[in-house]
């Protein structure tokens, strides 16, 4: 268990591989890169590129998370990364996706997008959830975006509970406002613009 009392520098928590790590205060980029297994989390932001290329464990960010967040997410058998972003992401949140869950809460964002632009570029698995009213304008064709039903809520119930018992908040409030899930829609829905070999 590391407790970092101040902010940290880039690439905490890089490969980390079941060990549990407090920053109370922000965190810089590239937080849990490539991370195997444990548990981050971050009583403040995120900057740039969280959580790039994790392919287990859990990152809690209780407030905002920079550009990138997500990118290269990806999930193995048992392995299924984690990332619950309390406020808003920046642009390209979780580019290339793969696998794993992101959870864009959006808390003190009443009203408006919770995401910056190009959000789920490029996504080929796992699935994003956003706590929002409007979805982005602008994204890609490939994603199917729908209003989280009851099933898929239930999924991540448990990430929710987790994200209020660090950070509190009401639950009842939070579940009051519409969450949409963004999922690939194929396996490998870019395929038709690479070369065949």
């Amino acid at each position: 268990n590391i407790t970092v009392n101040g902010i940290s520098g880039n690439a905490l928590g890089a490969y980390l591989n079941n060990a549990s790590i407090t920053v109370n205060a922000n965190a810089q980029d590239a937080v849990g890169d490539t991370m195997n297994a444990g548990k981050i989390l971050i009583h403040g932001s995120a900057g740039d590129a969280a959580g790039y290329a994790m392919r287990g464990g859990k990152i809690y960010v209780r407030d905002h998370a920079g550009y990138r967040a997500g990118i290269h997410m990806k999930a193995y058998h048992e392995k299924v990364p984690l990332m619950v972003i309390g406020g808003s992401a920046g642009s390209f949140l979780g580019e290339y996706q793969a696998g794993g869950y992101i959870i864009v809460l959006g808390l003190g964002h009443d009203k408006g997008g919770v995401v910056e632009r190009f959000c789920a570029t490029g996504m080929h698995g796992g699935k994003i959830f956003l706590r929002c009213d409007d979805l982005p304008y602008d994204l890609p064709e490939q994603v199917i975006a729908k209003k989280a039903s009851k099933q898929d809520l239930d999924e991540i119930e448990e990430y929710l509970d987790e994200y209020i018992n660090e950070f509190g908040g009401d639950k009842t409030k939070i579940m009051k406002k519409n969450f949409y899930v963004l999922i690939p829609d194929t396996k490998n829905p870019y395929k038709q613009i690479y070369t065949a070999c």
